[in-house]
């Protein structure tokens, strides 16, 4: 590849770390608390309400059915209105986080479901409160199986963000589809494969590693 093309595949592959860092964090910091409303309000949670749990259900169940890149043209507006832009970068982010948040708040979901409810029938008993429950057994508890999640979530982006370079979002999947598709530039299609093949890999050794470490602290 040309030097010209080196900068522009370096530039590319930051853009999708970007995205997926970006994305993913939001996924994060909205999808686990929407997890545990989810797990607390269900039949025989520390605090059931089954209308808020069918309503936030049926909510997730619905954007989650959508295909991403439907989801992504149908959400131009929402875009547009929150970035002043609908191409490039930090537009592809808005859809990313939209998607991977009830993603991850079912996959936070089954990981808390899994807790031991002895547990929280022990903290009950001992006084504790919903808020007490969920920061003392909840959360530490889920951990592992909370971090494996958020990097299957990761991962997903990754795809995602290359999926989003079909209508101009930038990235590694932009660079494949301008020079490797629409040029018939092999070598910068191969590239921009192996080099989201690397970056997945990374992503999950990290991933298991950090699981791992959590299961040893348990």
């Amino acid at each position: 590849m040309s030097p010209v093309m080196i900068e522009l595949f370096i530039r590319s592959f930051w853009e999708t770390v970007v995205m997926t860092a970006a994305s993913g964090l939001i996924s994060l910091v909205a999808g686990l608390p929407l997890g545990l409303v989810l797990v607390a309000t269900a039949k025989g949670g520390i605090a059931e309400n089954l209308w808020i749990n069918r309503m936030l259900g049926a909510i997730v169940n619905g954007f989650r059915s959508v295909p991403f890149i439907i989801l992504l043209v149908a959400l131009i507006p929402v875009t547009r209105f929150i970035v002043g832009t609908s191409i490039g970068m930090w537009a592809a982010i808005v859809p990313l986080a939209i998607a991977a948040t009830p993603y991850y708040a079912r996959m936070a979901e089954v990981s808390l479901r899994e807790v031991d409810r002895g547990l929280i029938e022990a903290v009950r008993a001992m006084g504790g409160n919903r808020w007490t429950i969920v920061r003392e057994v909840l959360v530490p508890e889920a951990m592992p199986s909370l971090v494996a999640g958020f990097t299957v979530t990761l991962i997903t982006l990754i795809g995602a963000s290359a999926m989003a370079g079909a209508i101009g979002a930038g990235g590694l999947g932009d660079l494949a589809i301008r020079y490797g598709y629409q040029r018939f530039e092999t070598t910068v299609m191969v590239a921009v494969v192996a080099v989201l093949i690397l970056l997945v890999c990374a992503i999950q050794w990290a991933g298991d590693r950090l699981v791992a470490r959590l299961d040893h602290k348990g």
